[in-house]
């Protein structure tokens, strides 16, 4: 009976967002620690525990919301690892680097994982076990998340709104007077996000991109 209502579904979308947001800022740290940066290191957040990275209201309270009320995106976020661009050896390089390397992580879940859906999909008909079939598809109902989730996070940290990855990507192409005024835009940023998520246009950004992608990796 618990299997039949929308926490039990929940807590299974739960499962592939928490890795994913974890992985995404891990591959930040990671990346940056390569580079020549070792905040993150030092920090303890070049770990794939969730408890150092999860945010409640980022990783829990919105995904939950936005599950609950029909919404049909589904992201999240965790707790942003430390960097200190600046002690990168290469700033310019390094910056576009570790901006890029959460996302990079998000696409490779998402291929990862939906490849691993289709591979189960076209096998589920040779399976008889009851318990076999239930277990498949829960982890199928994971799997396909994962693909939408790892989806929406590399395409909506690209948008270029400070302090998304794709603005320090995009800034680093700037002229240095550009850049320091783009920079400036940064502590209206989560203002300017919610604003755009309100009036729906981030929605249609993240759609235009994701429906192929999703479509693509789902084989549908």
């Amino acid at each position: 009976m618990f299997r039949n209502i929308d926490i039990y579904k929940t807590i299974l979308m739960l499962v592939p967002l928490i890795f994913s947001v974890t992985a995404h800022e891990v591959a930040h740290g990671f990346a940056a620690y390569r580079l020549g940066d070792s905040t993150a290191k030092l920090a303890g957040r070049l770990t794939l525990n969730p408890l150092k990275h999860l945010d409640f209201v980022g990783s829990f309270l919105l995904p939950a919301i936005l599950k609950f009320t029909g919404s049909p995106i589904i992201f999240g976020y965790a707790k942003p690892v430390p960097v200190n661009f600046a002690a990168l050896r290469d700033y310019k390089k390094g910056t576009i680097i570790v901006s890029a390397a959460g996302v990079m992580a998000n696409l490779v879940i998402a291929v990862a994982s939906g490849l691993l859906f289709q591979f189960l999909m076209q096998y589920e008909e040779s399976f008889r076990d009851p318990r076999t079939i239930a277990v498949i598809g829960d982890v199928n109902y994971m799997l396909y998340y994962s693909v939408i989730i790892n989806s929406v996070l590399a395409v909506f940290n690209l948008i270029p709104i400070p302090p998304l990855d794709g603005s320090r990507i995009l800034s680093m192409f700037l002229p240095d007077p550009m850049r320091i005024r783009y920079a400036r835009i940064e502590r209206y940023g989560m203002i300017i996000i919610i604003v755009f998520l309100f009036t729906g246009l981030i929605d249609t950004i993240i759609r235009f991109f994701t429906i192929p992608i999703v479509s693509f990796l789902l084989g549908s």
